[in-house]
């Protein structure tokens, strides 16, 4: 949990949203994220960031576990707030 301190606390986490899989493509392809491919209940998006591809793989479950939620939110790159604007 140290390497998420930066972006949750646990004062916090407990505000953090319960969401399916496909309710966080949703806010990552409003985020500017792009499905590249599918395979079973994993679902890969990209996106182009300061000449770097931002890789995330997000899983069709519903809900998903908090500790998945939140780094797929780091990996994205999102703070807790800029991805709650995404909803």
């Amino acid at each position: 949990m140290n390497s998420l301190k930066w972006l949750f606390n646990l004062d916090t986490l407990h505000e953090m949203p319960v969401v399916s899989g496909n309710h966080v493509i949703k806010a990552l392809k409003k985020g500017g994220f792009v499905v590249v491919r599918q395979k079973g209940s994993h679902v890969r998006l990209e996106k182009i960031s300061n000449g770097d591809i931002i890789k995330i793989t997000v899983p069709l479950h519903n809900p998903l576990k908090t500790g998945t939620f939140i780094k797929i939110i780091k990996d994205a790159g999102l703070t807790r707030d800029e991805y709650i604007d995404l909803l």
